[in-house]
């Protein structure tokens, strides 16, 4: 069964970096691929999108600025850079697969347009 797999997450201080990584299958080549969020208590909530053939990239109000969502076609990867941290970014980072963008131009924000979730990676940031 296919699983995406997230990594890269840990704790920084805020104003700190990390960057996240999600293993991406070859077969799901030409879907654009998204990375989430979701803080306890809270519903998950979409960060940034990057369709796979011409990279274009969304997001979040909250992020724009500070994260940087990229992929690696040879390395199969999609990456969330995040600069500039704050303590309201600590959540549980998940990527997935937007399911309704097979060969399109663009990538959907809505959580229930994407599937094949990962386990998710948490991501801690102190004050």
């Amino acid at each position: 069964q296919v699983q995406l797999v997230e990594s890269g997450g840990g704790l920084a201080q805020a104003g700190g970096s990390l960057r996240l990584s999600c293993a991406v299958p070859g077969l799901f080549s030409s879907y654009a691929m998204g990375w989430f969020r979701q803080a306890p208590g809270k519903e998950r909530e979409f960060v940034a999108s990057i369709t796979w053939n011409t990279g274009m990239t969304y997001y979040t109000d909250d992020v724009k600025g500070r994260f940087t969502i990229s992929r690696d076609k040879v390395d199969e990867t999609v990456y969330l850079q995040m600069n500039s941290l704050k303590p309201e970014d600590t959540a549980i980072y998940y990527c997935a697969r937007d399911r309704t963008s097979y060969f399109k131009s663009r990538a959907s924000r809505d959580r229930d347009d994407y599937d094949f979730w990962g386990q998710g990676t948490q991501v801690t940031v102190s004050s």
